[in-house]
């Protein structure tokens, strides 16, 4: 059977290792087991469950829920009874689910449980394509009666019924597929306006999963934990495109907020995060250590000192000396295994940050004490990845070098162009915006860069988002936004500075760290608008941004900054499923703010 499809690959996969473990998952404290011969035989059922209801070649199926095997199960599923699924984010509220499920023209929509059902019962009038709702979790639902419902053991008992009657049904299914056809439609979240549906080949999933998992040296013996939106294409990468052609294991999450116990538990060989949590975890890090006791802190200190000296020389492409080799072996075992042990950090081999720029110092701090993080480049629009590295071929301050097959080209104006298979098939129902976004076979990225000699590419900032001050002065804001981020205190920063006679910053603290700065310091406050107005926490911003302003050029300084009384959340629309921030909604909304830091 020729592997060109991900259907084909999962059953190339249950045919080679039936017995090895695919998945795990934790149910009430306790993992268990899923191998790749129990994984087929769930998206067997699910594909004739969904064949027997009426569901055709080319339907579309929706699917929101946080990270568990039926959310696999059913995308596999859907794919091999001849479908396109779609990826819905558990937190998008009611109408944008709306959005996408109509907009998608899905037939059937799966969710988790009864709070994701409930907003499918509000918006489903408004989407007459929308045929079943299929629920894996019927916990408070037993009794509940709807022509338009039904659970995901139903579905899977019907499948099993079909496929006992028809045994060759799903092969037939399967091997009808072929690589061009569309695999699934991922809705960008979009910082700007509605999101837009780009068209994904099992081509171009295939080849990312296969090219990713070469760069990146995976083997079916490593590990992985599942904790980032299957949705978006980022976890795709690691939960589905390289999972079904390495064949390495995928451990759930029991729920985002258990990611540390069970980064314990599993101890996983590869962890890929965004950069909000490696920034999260520094912080923490940094604040403990500041809570312990001097003895701890010292032999910390010590211990982080010899870290960087020997990475910075390791950086520089030279060997360290048997002294300062002795010393960082000294500082690695008394110190930072403890460190990576707590974390659950202790087996992994390769550390990923991507969907977003992470701040440099963040990625040398972690590679000092011994945990290897490399930042990747993707998009959407590009099945994922495009840009990786590994322990050998990485450069700080890059992206890392184009994976094999892919082509970039950077245009007069800076803009990464890129060409390969994993380029989308273009934009579901939008062909002016695939026209912007594909022209003469390259795709149009939006950010701006360059490409050294080596091929080692480095990223200057969304196009869009480059900034120009009243003095004609060129500022790219994630650049300083990242350095600032680098405080434990800052949980999030927006520059301002187009059109501007300076920099000026939009602040949002981490709660948890000024809280616990607040109470060291016996500041009196009631709730977290009135902990950001208080005169101690703006003097401790105010000291962070000097730290920072010392890194930047005189035309980069922020002069004046503002902390927001509340924190930015994807359902007010402040920022994306992924966190980044939408500049535009934030410049609009914070206008009378924004405004405040230009009044003479």
């Amino acid at each position: 059977m020729i592997v060109d499809t991900l259907p084909k690959a999962l059953v190339c996969m249950a045919e080679k290792k039936p017995h090895s473990i695919a998945m795990r998952q934790k149910v009430l404290g306790l993992w268990e087991d899923i191998t790749w011969k129990e994984y087929l035989d769930r998206v067997e059922c699910v594909a004739m469950g969904l064949n027997a209801i009426g569901f055709q070649n080319g339907d579309k199926a929706a699917i929101i829920g946080e990270n568990q095997p039926e959310w696999l199960y059913s995308a596999l599923g859907i794919m091999s009874a001849g479908g396109i699924f779609v990826g819905v984010y558990p937190t998008n509220p009611a109408a944008e689910c709306e959005y996408i499920v109509g907009h998608s023209g899905s037939v059937i929509f799966f969710c988790e449980d009864e709070e994701q059902l409930d907003k499918a019962l509000v918006f489903r009038r408004n989407t007459p394509l929308l045929k079943k709702i299929i629920v894996w979790d019927m916990e408070g639902l037993r009794h509940f009666k709807d022509p338009m419902l039904m659970s995901f053991d139903g579905l899977i008992a019907l499948g099993d019924k079909v496929r006992n009657e028809d045994r060759s049904m799903f092969a037939r299914l399967v091997d009808i597929r072929h690589a061009e056809d569309i695999a699934s439609i991922i809705y960008t979240s979009g910082t700007t306006g509605r999101p837009k549906g780009a068209m994904l080949s099992h081509e171009g999933y295939l080849y990312v999963g296969e090219k990713t998992g070469i760069v990146a040296k995976f083997t079916d013996k490593d590990e992985t934990i599942s904790f980032l939106p299957i949705c978006h294409v980022y976890e795709q990468v690691f939960a589905l495109m390289a999972h079904l052609t390495v064949g390495h294991t995928v451990n759930m999450a029991e729920s985002p907020d258990t990611l540390m116990e069970d980064l314990r538990d599993v101890s996983p060989t590869i962890f890929q995060a965004v950069p909000r949590i490696w920034e999260k975890y520094y912080s923490n890090i940094i604040l403990k250590i500041e809570d312990s006791t001097w003895l701890k802190r010292t032999v910390y200190n010590i211990a982080v000192n010899i870290g960087t000296r020997y990475n910075e020389i390791k950086l520089e492409g030279t060997k360290p000396s048997l002294v300062l080799t002795f010393l960082y072996q000294l500082a690695y075992f008394s110190m930072f295994w403890h460190l990576k042990r707590v974390l659950g950090f202790e087996r992994i081999r390769l550390g990923n940050s991507a969907a977003a720029p992470i701040s440099h110092k963040i990625l040398k701090y972690f590679q000092s004490i011994g945990v290897p993080i490399y930042e990747g480049f993707g998009m959407t629009e590009a099945t994922g990845t495009t840009h990786a590295s590994n322990d050998v071929n990485f450069k700080i301050g890059t992206v890392g070098k184009a994976i094999p097959g892919t082509e970039v080209k950077i245009a007069e104006d800076g803009e990464i162009l890129l060409k390969g298979k994993g380029v989308f098939k273009g934009y579901y129902m939008d062909e002016e915006a695939t026209k912007d976004a594909i022209k003469d076979g390259w795709f149009h990225t939006g950010d701006v860069g360059e490409v050294d000699e080596e091929g080692y590419m480095k990223i200057t900032d969304r196009k869009k988002d480059l900034m120009i001050t009243a003095g004609g002065k060129n500022i790219a804001p994630q650049f300083i936004e990242n350095l600032l981020k680098f405080s434990p205190y800052i949980n999030d920063a927006v520059i301002i500075a187009d059109k501007r006679k300076y920099v000026s910053a939009i602040i949002v603290i981490d709660e948890e760290n000024v809280v616990n700065y607040a109470q060291q310091l016996k500041i009196h406050y009631t709730t977290f608008a009135s902990l950001t107005k208080a005169d101690e926490v703006i003097n401790l911003i105010q000291s962070e941004i000097n730290k920072v302003n010392k890194e930047l050029a005189r035309v980069e300084s922020i002069k004046k900054f503002r902390i927001l009384d509340k924190k930015l959340y994807t359902e007010d629309g402040e920022v994306t499923p992924t966190m980044k921030v939408k500049r535009k909604y934030i410049n609009e909304h914070y206008k009378d703010l924004i405004e405040s830091m230009y009044r003479e």
